[in-house]
């Protein structure tokens, strides 16, 4: 089952038709028993035939007032990344060892107001010459720590900001418009699957610069653990939406332009697609 968050409504796609509920936002998805009690509010609901018009005029990032966090080095090809990005800078160690720590790398990432939806644009640093997407899983917990659901993240990253200090993760991974989620929220009421594919495509003028693929088996860490340390010693009244961490990194040698288009698909979820501005 698919939620999309609309201007007209939330939108539900369950068995290839579409219901759309006047509910309000926030409390409907910090509802620890989303899956069933949404499957027995549009039960009671006629199907809608305009889902497409609403999909393509209404469509709005699906966060509230959830803060969006994220997850570091959590695959080994991230862990790669990090150390080379720092080596220069002697902060490579770091990364070795927060990989292979108990306790996971865990930063804030951003608010609704800076992120940004499916077909929105996103932001590369005007301070920053080497800028990258990175493709992520990305869970829907409710205010009780429970994972509820899954949408796709784009967690935008300047790796040379942090590469000179790691203590600059903040200025290299949070400003206007470097998180994009979407298109909708992924309803389960089992764990997603280890097998689960996350592909990203980044298109420069109409052809492919870039392309590359994992899965969510490779992540080092389970994904209720990093919840557990994100919950641990705060509380989130509004759920939270948490990024867990890339295993597709580019080349060194790639950064992002203005006007590249990345797409990101994750298995069940569907694509985000955004544009570089």
């Amino acid at each position: 089952m698919k939620v999309y968050k609309t201007n007209q409504g939330i939108l539900i796609e369950n068995d290839q038709k579409f219901y759309l509920i006047d509910k309000e936002w926030d409390s409907f998805i910090t509802d620890d028993a989303i899956y069933d009690n949404t499957l027995s509010l549009i039960s009671k609901l006629d199907p809608i035939e305009n889902s497409d018009a609403i999909l393509g005029r209404s469509l709005m990032p699906p966060v509230g007032r959830q803060e969006i966090w994220a997850s570091g080095v959590t695959y080994y090809k991230s862990r790669e990344a990090r150390i080379e990005e720092s080596k220069d800078a002697g902060g490579g160690d770091f990364y070795d060892r927060v990989y292979n720590a108990e306790r996971p790398e865990l930063f804030f990432k951003s608010t609704a107001s800076r992120a940004v939806g499916h077909k929105q644009d996103v932001r590369i640093r005007k301070d920053s010459k080497w800028n990258v997407p990175e493709p992520e899983l990305t869970l829907v917990i409710t205010p009780n720590a429970k994972i509820i659901g899954y949408t796709i993240g784009n967690d935008m990253s300047s790796r040379d900001i942090e590469g000179e200090n790691p203590l600059y993760l903040p200025q290299a991974k949070s400003y206007d418009g470097a998180a994009a989620v979407g298109p909708c929220i992924w309803l389960s009421k089992e764990p997603i699957s280890m097998d689960t594919k996350i592909k990203i495509q980044i298109v420069r003028k109409g052809n492919t610069v870039f392309e590359g693929e994992t899965e969510v088996g490779q992540m080092k860490r389970k994904l209720t653990d990093l919840v557990h340390y994100l919950y641990r010693e705060m509380s989130f009244p509004f759920g939270s939406l948490l990024m867990t961490g890339t295993g597709v990194v580019p080349p060194d040698s790639f950064t992002l332009n203005h006007g590249d288009v990345v797409n990101i698909t994750v298995d069940s979820i569907g694509t985000l697609s955004n544009t570089v501005a």
